[in-house]
């Protein structure tokens, strides 16, 4: 699919040489620094030098005196406490942290980890049934409950106090919890928004140590989970995500938790520094495969093992069930891809919704996302379960899938998420109907542009201004990720180097120079296409980002080619 090439418009010029003089660095760093909304001496320090001390005081968090002033009346009282998190990568990470530190303080603690297929997202009745089966009075639920105003009622009902901790957008009505913490409330003044559901889990942990005078030592031992979730969740990894991020790669890469270390064990990266997008393809999807396939108690396990012994146990069986999720995953991708390719009508429409009664629940929404990147288009997934239709939605940049499924809610039993990613559900005699009403609805709303992925440009550079003093201070704008992504580089007119070869049936390896420039060398990932026409030697645009490729011992700059236009 040929990408939209966006380049972003210029900042503000005297912004841009200000900050340039200010810093000492050359136009091409200063402009990158403005587009992050970075503009001064002091925040480009902040921003280089990432400090623990920076951290926001967690009880700046609306209702956080109350939270931990109930779970400390709990802790006195010997109340049986429940940690309640979502089945996903954020939910078990934010239940590890917060279970594996509160149960050195107290004796009457459990987990508790809802079934994807018998009780679905986020507070089941099932739940809280259990607690007061169990003699459980407080529940602290992580990464889900605040739109759950029902299932607090019920709880309350029944002489449970739930104590919130999520950071999705919450309804017009907060439910009727003992505490809601939720830096998205509207009346909340916590400086970020963006924290992940386990990044509020730590906010508790660090509210906790201070109110207690105790060490923050105790806190930050569980970084490198909250980077974990921070990865997978996919947030912003800006201001306090980012220091978070920080500080948790580097102790994921130094000294990590007996869970994490059984999986980077397991990994194919074994050497070398973790980086947010090794968490992306390495760790988060062996966390998820067990939620996906079985229960996702054994991520919890796992995440929660005091012994690498103990660990690796685990780590086996969730790594068996992350094989059990790619061969559900590839099957049910190549299916889904054979019913589009099959049918010009499909093929035509704006978005891709496809209905297979025996498709496995737990690997749709990975489906929807391959489907989206094949033909880049609002796509969902649906298939039958419990005795109804359940769905997984996903959408491309700037498109509103929830609002889109707002439009179509009549036909819809239940659906929830965000901006990009939702889940649905809905009766089998209503999946012809919303095939269509959905179609017409994104018709209705969406721009052509949006139906073509796009590569944004961060500025158009000579390859004569890249050397490893330039690099050296580009490799401290990570930890990159959502908001502060690798930089995104256009070079125009440039040549061949040496001969371009496909490698991997798909990938490119080739190089380029300019004039002034030395010779570069390149990977282009799936864009093998270009071999041929490249060899003729003419010249060529490029987009790329830089890193620094390690072979036979020796390090050398590489261009990562995102694009190529002739």
């Amino acid at each position: 699919m040929q990408k939209r090439w966006v380049l972003k418009p210029k900042k503000n010029v005297d912004k841009t040489n200000k900050l340039q003089q200010e810093l000492g660095v050359n136009h091409i760093i200063a402009e990158l620094l403005i587009n992050r909304e970075i503009e001064t001496f002091d925040q480009a320090r902040e921003f280089f030098r990432p400090s623990i001390e920076h951290l926001h005081d967690p009880f700046l968090m609306q209702d956080m005196d109350r939270a931990i002033n109930r779970i400390e009346q709990a802790i006195g009282n010997k109340e049986k406490i429940l940690i309640y998190g979502d089945y996903d990568v954020d939910g078990t990470t934010a239940v590890s942290v917060v279970y594996s530190f509160f149960r050195d303080f107290h004796s009457g603690l459990e987990f508790y980890i809802p079934d994807r297929y018998s009780e679905g997202y986020g507070i089941s009745t099932q739940g809280i049934d259990y607690a007061y089966e169990n003699g459980f009075t407080l529940i602290i639920a992580l990464d889900c409950g605040i739109k759950a105003n029902d299932k607090i009622d019920y709880a309350n009902s029944k002489g449970i106090d739930f104590i919130i901790g999520d950071h999705h957008l919450p309804g017009e009505t907060l439910p009727a919890a003992y505490a809601v913490l939720d830096p998205k409330r509207k009346d909340c003044s916590y400086p970020y928004k963006e924290l992940s559901g386990c990044g509020i889990g730590f906010k508790i942990i660090q509210a906790f140590i201070m109110q207690n005078g105790m060490d923050m030592g105790l806190a930050y031992q569980y970084l490198d989970l909250v980077a974990v979730s921070i990865a997978s969740d996919i947030v912003p990894i800006t201001g306090e995500n980012r220091i978070l991020t920080h500080f948790g790669l580097k102790k994921l890469n130094t000294n990590p938790s007996c869970g994490l270390q059984a999986l980077i064990n397991l990994s194919t990266h074994k050497s070398g520094l973790f980086t947010v997008n090794d968490i992306v393809f390495q760790i988060g999807p062996r966390i998820n495969a067990a939620g996906r396939i079985d229960h996702a108690k054994d991520a919890v396990k796992l995440l929660t093992s005091r012994t690498l012994a103990e660990a690796t146990i685990y780590s086996v069986s969730v790594d068996d069930q992350n094989n059990t999720r790619k061969g559900y995953d590839l099957k049910i991708t190549e299916e889904a891809l054979a019913l589009l390719d099959n049918n010009t009508q499909l093929q035509s429409r704006k978005t891709t919704v496809l209905y297979k009664e025996d498709w496995h629940k737990g690997v749709i929404g990975i489906v929807a996302s391959r489907l989206t990147e094949r033909y880049y288009r609002p796509t969902i997934i649906l298939t039958h379960t419990n005795g109804h239709i359940a769905g997984s939605a996903r959408s491309v940049l700037g498109f509103d899938l929830y609002e889109a499924l707002s439009e179509c809610s009549d036909l819809l039993d239940q659906y929830g998420g965000h901006k990009y990613a939702a889940g649905l559900t809905m009766q089998t005699s209503n999946v012809g109907l919303f095939q269509q009403r959905f179609e017409e609805v994104v018709s209705k709303t969406i721009k052509p542009e949006m139906l073509q992925q796009e590569v944004l440009i961060e500025k158009e550079i000579k390859l004569s201004e890249i050397d490893s003093k330039f690099y050296k201070i580009l490799h401290q704008f990570q930890p990159y990720g959502p908001q502060n992504e690798a930089p995104i580089f256009l070079c125009k007119q440039v040549l061949m180097g040496y001969n371009a070869y496909v490698v991997g049936n798909t990938h490119l390896k080739f190089s380029v120079k300019q004039a002034d420039s030395p010779i570069f060398d390149c990977i282009g990932f799936g864009l093998g296409e270009f071999a041929e026409k490249i060899n003729l030697g003419k010249p060529f645009d490029i987009c790329f980002s830089i890193e620094e490729n390690t072979w036979r011992g020796k390090k050398n700059l590489q261009l990562n080619v995102k694009a190529i236009r002739f």
